[in-house]
């Protein structure tokens, strides 16, 4: 284990600490690189795992991913971060990126359907879409499990494709697979449900777009403002109710609204990433004041 960061009388390089290391904390490290950042980020993941786009970004010279320990308290005060197992991250800005999770257990054979759970899912699903058309050779009809702005963000998306969506917002027992033969085995969606009754619908495609509810739990210990409905409340510039605190992707909020719902993960960064470094440049001159 490696020892704390030093006290912020001990380095002069700005520190970045990012809670959470999902798409959107991925993209803000990515950014920050692009654009020269000269200080530290040290990453806390709540994985176990090292998927790949973690070890590519931990091979940063900047960055630090400390797999297996997720934020779990903030000290808004010292502007200290705590892990789940006792170790202490100082952090001049901090940056909530913990996404969200799903309200209920998955559905039975979720795995095989198409999911949306934010605008980033939009590519993925237009490409399955794509997909399925083509071995079909016609157009498409899907099935749309769901409620709420990611059910109508994703039947917009199925529409687009020439998706003729049927939608339930029955939530079903199980997913089944597509039974396709021949080369066209590869099929990458589900084509129908099943309810707890035994009734069921057939399509060629299934997509889930269920609540969400974001992972805001930080919010509490940093004293931040919150959403009535969930979510780290944001600013346009994504500043949270708390100085030097951040937040970007689902963990967020903006007008009630989950922001991974508003804005792609990487527009996201990019537009936290020039704050942060805006913040960064005038940290020095306010200490000198």
């Amino acid at each position: 284990m490696s020892a704390p960061a030093p006290s912020p009388s001990t380095s002069t390089a700005t520190r970045i600490v990012i809670a959470g290391a999902g798409p959107a904390a991925q993209a803000l490290v990515a950014q920050l690189d692009r654009a020269r950042f000269t200080g530290t980020i040290t990453v806390l993941s709540n994985r176990d795992d090292t998927p790949n786009e973690l070890l590519e970004l931990a091979l940063l010279p900047q960055v630090s991913v400390r797999f297996g320990q997720p934020a779990s308290h903030i000290d808004a005060v010292n502007r200290t971060v705590a892990t789940a197992d006792g170790m202490e991250f100082a952090y001049d800005q901090l940056v909530i990126a913990t996404g969200s999770t799903p309200v209920a257990n998955p559905v039975d054979g979720a795995a095989q359907c198409l999911s949306y759970a934010t605008i980033d899912d939009a590519p993925r699903i237009a490409k399955g879409v794509q997909k399925v058309a083509r071995e079909l050779g016609r157009r498409p009809v899907g099935i749309l499990v769901g409620t709420g702005a990611a059910a109508g963000q994703a039947e917009a998306v199925l529409r687009a494709k020439g998706v003729r969506p049927i939608r339930t917002t029955a939530r079903p027992a199980a997913v089944i697979p597509a039974v396709v033969s021949g080369a066209s085995a590869s099929r990458v969606a589900a084509s129908a449900v099943v309810f707890e009754d035994g009734s069921s619908m057939t399509g060629d495609l299934v997509v889930l777009a269920e609540e969400r509810v974001s992972r805001d739990g930080l919010a509490a210990s940093a004293g931040l403002q919150t959403a009535a409905g969930g979510g780290i409340v944001i600013s346009r510039d994504y500043r949270t109710s708390v100085p030097g605190i951040w937040a970007i992707g689902d963990a967020a909020a903006f007008d009630g609204v989950r922001l991974g719902l508003l804005v792609a993960a990487a527009s996201a960064a990019g537009a936290c990433a020039t704050q942060l470094l805006t913040a960064a440049a005038e940290a020095p001159a306010l200490q000198a004041a």
